[in-house]
């Protein structure tokens, strides 16, 4: 087996308050796919700089090999001291590699190379930065949200340019679809600590799950040994004062694992603030159309949107996303054809570039809108810090400035705001952007439940294929096209794909008429408790109650003084006695523990 290229050890890191990293450390070896998976705040992009060689740690040990090239993707390039592309792309070149292959690189991305870094897009600025690190086609790659701001076709070109390539990765992204076709194996950072799968990011969230489940099985058995400990002490025999104290050892060492147990990062809390149900017809537009500069961006377009209809609006950058999105709900005006929006509507918009976040504003005043300490959520009055806490933000954090929240923590910002106030139609453009796994699940399932109408703007296919219901997709030339189902159905009504023409700006053959999307698959059975599991869960207390009764009756008969010398035979018998009590106890503490447990996740 081949040594690791890479290998970071026992990483600790404290940026004041709790630690970040504490005992990290993964390794990479040659050609191996890694994405690195966590929360927002778990130190996932900290970990990757500090396997870059940007962040000295407070402790632990980096170990590249000789000769090993790394190149580092960050989220935000920095173009300082760059008067233009080219320049900024070359300077990624090593001694050895050809000078061609910077230019070359943009020319793949659509860029030129005399782009200002000044006038650079969002995602152009991505492309660009992309262009940087993979020109030199180094040994490792470390990508923190390489798809952020690039649109569906350019992510399908880096999907296909980083399985062509030799080089070993560690990826962080928020992108299902990305992790699932480019993982070979899961780095888990949770806690401070990385745990590794090897299986792609297809298997990690069962994978977690089980995890989670385990531990919360032995906080359980912790819980149940400390009051059986407590028991123990109270009323033992204090004849047998050696033993006591052992025991008051033991009990004080379960009572700190208790204390010092950091347990997972909390879940966000979403509700959508409902309004009173919208008319049937939602919005309808006939043959609008909107041009800027002479350039036609909706040409000839007629939708029909009723209540409860999910569409995905999706295209490459620069194809008219946000436009349709504002023509089709009134925010501005065709240049021709009639718009109707149906009567009864309560919208509530999220904006891609969160424009409405005043970088001087404190959190608190965000949520508040300036008004003292309490936050209306649909209608009703709840204070500011409870809310906060439903979207994982901390009390010590009610006064902290916008300017210095990450991009996740203005994404869950952005969503708090937008779901306080009652609606029956929720514009997302965007939404996903910097969010977390865990917290784009919730999201799906809030809008699996909202009652009202979505229109979604999105790169992510892999949300777009969990939440809409059909699809309307840029063609070229100012035409859109709705397809019914998500993102991946496209690819069986459209020849070519949901990719091909986008990019070019070129029509291809009018589309087949939209399929109807398939009945959903029946969920997998669940198991249920039967006749036996209820009995046994009845009737476990008392039998634990009983064994414990035995063993405290045995323990007390050890412990009288003088028994061994009286009867060794016997005080052999009762050790043995008191060993079978000990391993039956522990088995029925387990079972009524996984039946409990069982008994919650069925809501019975």
């Amino acid at each position: 087996m081949a040594p690791p290229l890479l290998t970071l050890q026992d990483i600790d890191l404290t940026f004041g308050g709790d630690p970040v990293l504490e005992g990290a450390g993964f390794q990479v070896g040659p050609r191996e796919r890694l994405c690195l998976v966590g929360r927002n705040g778990s130190g996932k992009s900290t970990l990757l700089k500090i396997a870059a060689g940007l962040i000295e740690p407070d402790r632990g040990e980096r170990f590249v090999q000789p000769g090993v090239t790394i190149r580092y993707l960050p989220q935000e390039p920095d173009f300082t001291d760059f008067d233009d592309t080219l320049s900024y792309v070359a300077a990624g070149l090593g001694p050895g590699d050809d000078p061609h292959a910077a230019r070359l690189m943009l020319e793949h991305l659509g860029l030129g190379g005399a782009e200002k870094p000044g006038s650079l897009s969002g995602g152009e600025a991505r492309r660009c930065a992309l262009a940087r690190v993979l020109a030199p086609e180094p040994d490792i790659l470390l990508l923190d949200e390489p798809t952020n701001h690039l649109d569906l076709p350019a992510i399908a070109w880096l999907e296909n340019r980083l399985m062509a390539m030799g080089s070993a990765m560690v990826m962080i992204s928020h992108d299902r679809a990305f992790l699932n076709n480019l993982s070979r194996a899961t780095l888990w950072i949770d806690r401070g600590r990385v745990s590794r799968l090897d299986r792609g990011f297809g298997s990690f969230e069962a994978w977690r799950d089980e995890t989670l489940e385990e531990e919360e099985r032995e906080r359980h058995k912790l819980d149940r040994r400390i009051v059986r400990e407590e028991h123990w002490l109270r009323y033992g025999v204090t004849a047998r004062r050696k033993r006591n104290v052992r025991r008051l050892d033991r009990l004080q060492e379960l009572r700190r694992s208790k204390r010092d147990y950091r347990g997972p990062t909390g879940t966000v809390t979403m509700a959508a603030a409902a309004a009173e149900a919208s008319g049937k017809l939602v919005i309808e537009a006939e043959h609008i159309s909107k041009a800027w500069d002479g350039l036609q961006v909706v040409k000839d377009v007629s939708l029909r949107i009723a209540r409860g209809d999910r569409l995905g609006i999706v295209g490459p950058n620069g194809a008219g996303k946000t436009t349709l999105l504002n023509l089709i709900t009134g925010a501005e005006a065709p240049d021709s054809g009639k718009l109707r929006l149906g009567v009864n509507l309560e919208m509530v918009t999220l904006d891609q570039h969160r424009e409405s976040l005043d970088d001087n504003e404190t959190l608190r005043g965000a949520l508040t809108e300036g008004r003292g300490d309490m936050v209306a959520v649909g209608g009703q009055q709840r204070h500011v810090i409870s809310y906060m806490k439903d979207f994982l933000f901390s009390p010590e954090q009610a006064g902290t400035p916008l300017s210095a929240l990450s991009g996740g923590e203005r994404g869950r910002l952005m969503l708090a705001r937008a779901l306080a106030r009652p609606s029956n139609l929720l514009v997302l453009d965007e939404p996903t952007n910097d969010l977390d796994l865990e917290t784009l699940d919730l999201l799906q399932e809030l809008l699996a439940a909202y009652e009202g109408t979505v229109l979604l703007v999105s790169h992510d296919r892999d949300f777009l294929d969990r939440v809409v219901t059909s699809v309307i997709h840029a063609e070229g030339d100012g035409r859109w096209v709705e397809y019914a189902g998500g993102y991946s159905d496209i690819a069986a009504q459209r020849p070519g794909g949901a990719e091909a023409g986008a990019a070019s700006g070129k029509a291809d053959k009018p589309p087949q008429p939209a399929a109807k999307t398939p009945p959903p698959s029946s969920p997998p059975s669940r198991r249920r408790m039967t006749y036996r599991d209820k009995h046994a869960l009845e009737t476990l207390p008392g039998k634990i109650a009983e064994l414990e009764a035995r063993i405290e009756a045995v323990e007390a008969e050890l412990g009288r003084p003088g028994f061994y010398d009286e009867d060794p035979d016997r005080f052999h018998q009762l050790s043995e006695t008191l060993a079978e009590l000990s391993a039956e106890l522990g088995e029925a503490e387990e079972k009524w523990l996984e039946l409990e447990l069982l008994k919650e996740e069925l809501g019975d």
